[in-house]
């Protein structure tokens, strides 16, 4: 591809070399001719003939005394008008050459003009200019995409801090609201009282981890990610994390199944890449169906190791499997408080993989979403 893209762009400036040769080409035998007729005129007969004439009609009336002046005065210097007329030859072809050149910058400057007004017409150059028309296009293409994603990725955020905003202030009340009671209510039951203290304390934690990913969109957007390398015992940390997850599992009844090789090691960021599987997990944990099981499957195949996080949900459809490592982009439209998060996760978990030089993929099909990961043994810095 890149050996046809470079035969058309050598095309295309053989192109433009060739018309400027033949304008050149024309040029000369165009000075030769009128060189040649200069030469013909002066160093002949013919302008001695007409000099004569004009001195004898016009100021002598006698064709000798025409003649005499014209051979003091004219026929001295034939040689030195003569250059002088070649001369003048060279200068007014070398002029439209330059003036042909310079017609060829001002089409560009017109294309860059069009480029930094933004016009929504593609910009046209003259035939020879082929390759820096498709060059300048290529550019407003990519700089007009590169504008359309910023401006949807801008309103996604905006979006989500507004829905962030509207939902803090549904615990916030919450807490507030039964904090109040348990204040004024001064006859209250034990049960009662433990009840208000349990609402107020689930409410409080999805305000914490609401205001967490307020944390999670500054982070993402502000920082850039480093990598701090170390050798890591790949199944153990992934049978430490599954344990922390048992109170979310609870929550819908879920297990979490292993199909892992032991001990498998690998060179990473240890914190970077737990971070990775969390948000697999929750993602999992979040869209999987109660009283189902989240499968974990791990294995070394020669210098790559193949991770996968399976779960049993709703398919999700191939436009918007697509989509699913984007910035601030949500499965769950209606953004309900039970799967609510800043769109981030994965996102995130996208970019760290990249950046240990692994891949991650995921497809859904039948009832069934696995996540899988390929990532090397040897990290690379």
């Amino acid at each position: 591809m890149k050996n046809r893209k470079k035969t058309n762009f050598e095309n295309d400036y053989l192109l433009f070399e060739n018309r400027l040769f033949m304008k050149m080409l024309l040029m000369m035998v165009c000075s030769l001719l009128v060189i040649a007729g200069v030469y013909l005129f002066i160093l002949k007969d013919n302008f001695a003939n007409a000099v004569v004439y004009i001195l004898e009609h016009f100021i002598y009336h006698d064709r000798d005394e025409a003649a005499v002046v014209y051979l003091k005065t004219f026929k001295r210097y034939e040689i030195w008008l003569f250059l002088l007329a070649i001369l003048g030859v060279f200068f007014v072809v070398f002029r439209i050459f330059v003036g042909n050149v310079s017609k060829y910058f001002k089409e560009i400057n017109r294309g860059i003009d069009s480029l930094v007004n933004e016009d929504a017409q593609d910009i046209a150059l003259p035939a020879e200019l082929a390759s820096t028309e498709r060059k300048i296009n290529s550019i407003r293409h990519t700089l007009t995409k590169r504008k359309t994603d910023a401006e949807l990725a801008e309103q996604r955020k905006n979006d989500l801090v507004m829905y962030l905003a509207h939902d803090l202030k549904t615990p916030l009340s919450s807490v507030i609201g039964y904090l109040t009671l348990l204040r004024d209510e001064g006859q209250i039951s034990d049960e009662l009282r433990e009840r208000y203290l349990s609402i107020s304390l689930d409410k409080a934690e999805r305000l914490e981890d609401l205001i967490n990913e307020f944390f999670e969109i500054t982070r993402f957007n502000l920082s850039n990610i480093t990598l701090i390398y170390s050798k890591i015992n790949l199944t153990r940390m992934l049978e430490q994390l599954a344990y922390e997850f048992k109170p979310m599992l609870a929550e819908k009844n879920l297990k979490l199944e292993f199909e892992m090789q032991p001990d498998i090691f690998i060179s990473c960021d240890a914190n970077k890449m737990q971070r990775v599987f969390d948000n697999l997990l929750r993602n999992a944990v979040s869209y999987c169906n109660a009283d189902t099981s989240i499968k974990i499957a791990a294995e070394q195949i020669e210098d790559h190791v193949s991770i996968k996080v399976m779960n049993e949900g709703n398919t999700i459809p191939q436009e918007r499997l697509e989509r699913i490592f984007e910035q601030f982009y949500r499965l769950d439209v209606s953004r309900s408080s039970a799967t609510g998060g800043a769109g981030l996760g994965l996102a995130i978990a996208k970019e760290i993989v990249e950046l240990h030089h692994g891949q991650i993929t995921a497809r859904s099909e039948d009832g069934f979403t696995c996540f899988e990961l390929s990532l090397p043994v040897v990290g690379k810095s």
